[in-house]
């Protein structure tokens, strides 16, 4: 298997790993589906890059991370240049040496923005930490998953949170092609991984006539919640997809939500909503 088939390989399967996660999270029902892939896929892989990925996965789940501008994107160090060179030659595999990390290597990948605060500026807590006003939509436009999606990434783009939203839409369709993010109540959770910078990200859509994110289904869905998830970020989005569920799980939350026709008005209630289950 060329070296570059074994990274494209370990990536899916570590993606397979982190639906696995959510799913079980969630209460899905796809779970022996996803084990018998996820072990389909690791006994393809090489012996001894078998035993390495096995190994880090059990200290966590995220084991394979790209390389940010000559930097580690999980422990953040600062790579030599002959490295980062030898990573981008795809001729075999390379650990990151403080983290020791799988390192893979892409052009241009989507990027989140660090916004910049004032130093006086309260702290700030709940779901301030993720989102803001400007990234509420409480009139989407958009009929259908992909175009919402679209609406959402371009939104953050405007506000400066990313950069390159198609990218990050792209990302996120194909995690949508894999199991599809929506839940029970009209509810959906898209998200887009391993985006390069920035913070844990969150724009919030409420499309009132529904939209069909999942093609296989006919039940529509109302409240999109489009989550940006930089590599080191995984622990931090379960918990943050923990609070929203279970404050959007009860009807009258998510009538209040839905009820909203300004974005300052829908970014009030989400903050209200969610002060007793985001931290």
């Amino acid at each position: 298997m060329h070296m570059r088939h074994v990274l494209n390989h370990l990536i899916q399967l570590q993606d397979l790993t982190l639906i696995r996660e959510q799913e079980a999270f969630m209460g899905g029902d796809r779970l022996k589906e996803l084990d018998a892939s996820i072990a389909g896929l690791t006994e393809q892989l090489p012996p001894d890059i078998k035993l390495r990925f096995t190994k880090l996965q059990k200290k966590e789940t995220v084991a394979v991370v790209p390389i940010a501008r000559g930097v580690c994107s999980t422990c953040g160090l600062t790579l030599p240049i002959s490295l980062v060179q030898s990573v981008r030659a795809e001729e075999k595999i390379h650990p990151c040496p403080n983290c020791t990390k799988i390192l893979y290597y892409i052009d241009s990948p989507p990027r989140g923005v660090a916004k910049k605060t004032s130093r006086t500026a309260a702290p700030k807590i709940g779901i301030e930490r993720f989102s803001a006003h400007e990234l509420m939509i409480p009139r989407l436009q958009a009929k259908d998953r992909d175009s919402a999606l679209l609406e959402l990434a371009s939104k953050m783009e405007e506000e400066e949170f990313v950069q390159h939203a198609d990218k990050i839409v792209e990302t996120a369709v194909r995690r949508e092609a894999i199991i599809s993010t929506c839940v029970d109540h009209g509810m959906a959770f898209p998200h887009a991984r391993g985006v390069e910078g920035g913070g844990l990200t969150v724009a919030l859509g409420i499309s009132p006539k529904g939209i069909r994110f999942n093609p296989q289904e006919k039940l529509l869905t109302h409240i999109i919640f489009f989550i940006i998830i930089p590599t080191a970020a995984n622990a931090f989005y379960l918990k943050l997809l923990a609070g929203l569920t279970e404050t959007f799980m009860e009807d009258d939350a998510r009538k209040k939500l839905c009820a909203e026709e300004h974005p300052e008005k829908l970014w009030r209630a989400l903050k209200k909503l969610t002060r007793r289950t985001i931290k």
